[in-house]
């Protein structure tokens, strides 16, 4: 599975970088015989619905040709949002201080939801505080993470 994300990402983020955008992350999401890829793009001046139907556009014109998903899919083409996905060490130190919500692969002291402030990175390791607790989580554990957006009153 990891080798067909690294093979989507590569076909996929030369597209997006000539375009002048970063290729944040890919979703690719089975719905019984159809599926969704979704395409999350960053640009330090944001990112319009333009942009998004852009480089949908050119995506698609790669994707017709190297057809690299069987069968049907959803193309999406977004920004990553508030609450962002977060996919990379990268994404992990670039969000130290924030909140987030992490959902591993495994159960970790009987569960496998965490939501706290990302204290940092250790390694290859995601630190996480919650209840005046630090947990220590390898990236390869973690399923999915996201930020949590914090709203003030």
């Amino acid at each position: 599975m990891a080798t067909k994300h690294a093979a989507l990402h590569a076909l996929i983020e030369p597209v997006v970088t000539a375009m002048g955008f970063e290729l944040w992350g890919i979703d690719h999401i089975s719905q019984g015989k159809h599926s969704r890829l979704v395409i999350y793009i960053e640009r330090e001046s944001g990112v319009s619905v333009q942009d998004c139907a852009d480089i949908s556009r050119q995506i698609s014109a790669v994707m017709d040709v190297e057809d690299p998903i069987p069968g049907e899919y959803r193309l999406e083409v977004s920004s990553p949002g508030m609450a962002r996905p977060l996919y990379t060490l990268d994404h992990f130190i670039r969000y130290q201080g924030y909140q987030v919500a992490l959902k591993l692969r495994v159960a970790f002291d009987g569960r496998r939801k965490y939501q706290g402030l990302l204290a940092g990175i250790e390694g290859d390791e995601v630190l996480l505080q919650l209840d005046g607790e630090e947990y220590c989580f390898p990236i390869e554990s973690i399923d999915s993470a996201q930020i949590v957006p914090q709203f003030d009153d």
